[in-house]
């Protein structure tokens, strides 16, 4: 076991001390107060279907929190490196690039699934919670690939246009979506209200009605 820790390189201690890495921490923790507003607000604000939209935005709050500190103690690399030292104690790192191929496959096949599921179960609320959906999921696959470590997607992600880099506009694209839906929840001046669409009973026509009659006087005259 000691051996196993010493092969380890991760160490606590702050990952990303750019301006852009603390400006996305505060991106998160900013969002991570928003969604627990909506959760406060929420036997106010959603008057049908209370406790699905309720579990929704409290998952969002706890992730955003969790991604916040995350952000700084890169608890992504401590996950890289203990897969590493594990391909290696099993003879498996010279066939790492196969692995993380798949791994990064099965992440991206995963989110999509994962995605396509939410949409489904928020199908008939989609129009209230979207915009968070999509950024949630989006920040999920965003920060497994991260720590596939493959460099492909390193290069990929870490890639500048017009001074921006790829990876910014990923993150912090996906904690603005979260924070918009929000912002809108917030906003609203009404509750958002559900109700179950109830079968409307067929108008019975003349000719139906005047069956009926036929039958009830048949009924009748048999009864006396």
């Amino acid at each position: 076991m000691n051996r196993f820790i010493e092969q380890i390189r991760w160490e606590p201690g702050i990952g990303d001390p750019t301006v852009m890495g603390w400006l996305t921490v505060v991106a998160y923790f900013v969002t991570f107060v928003l969604g627990l507003f909506v959760v406060m607000r929420s036997d106010w604000l959603f008057q049908g279907r209370r406790d699905k939209q309720k579990r929704l935005w409290m998952l969002i709050t706890v992730a955003m929190l969790f991604l916040g500190f995350n952000k700084q103690l890169d608890l992504q690399s401590l996950f890289t490196d203990i897969f590493r030292v594990l391909f290696r104690e099993a003879d498996l790192y010279d066939n790492r690039r196969s692995f993380q191929k798949l791994f990064i496959l099965s992440v991206l096949l995963g989110g999509v699934a994962a995605t396509t599921w939410l949409l489904y179960q928020y199908r008939k609320l989609l129009r209230y919670h979207v915009l968070a959906i999509s950024g949630l999921c989006a920040l999920a696959i965003f920060i497994v690939v991260r720590a596939s470590s493959f460099h492909g997607m390193d290069r990929l992600i870490g890639f500048e246009l017009l001074g921006v880099r790829i990876n910014w506009i990923l993150e912090l694209g996906g904690i603005a979506l979260i924070a918009v839906n929000a912002f809108r929840l917030l906003a609203r001046q009404t509750p958002i209200v559900i109700r179950k669409h109830r079968r409307r009973r067929k108008r019975r026509g003349p000719e139906h009605m005047a069956l009926a009659q036929q039958i009830q006087r048949a009924n009748s005259e048999s009864l006396r």
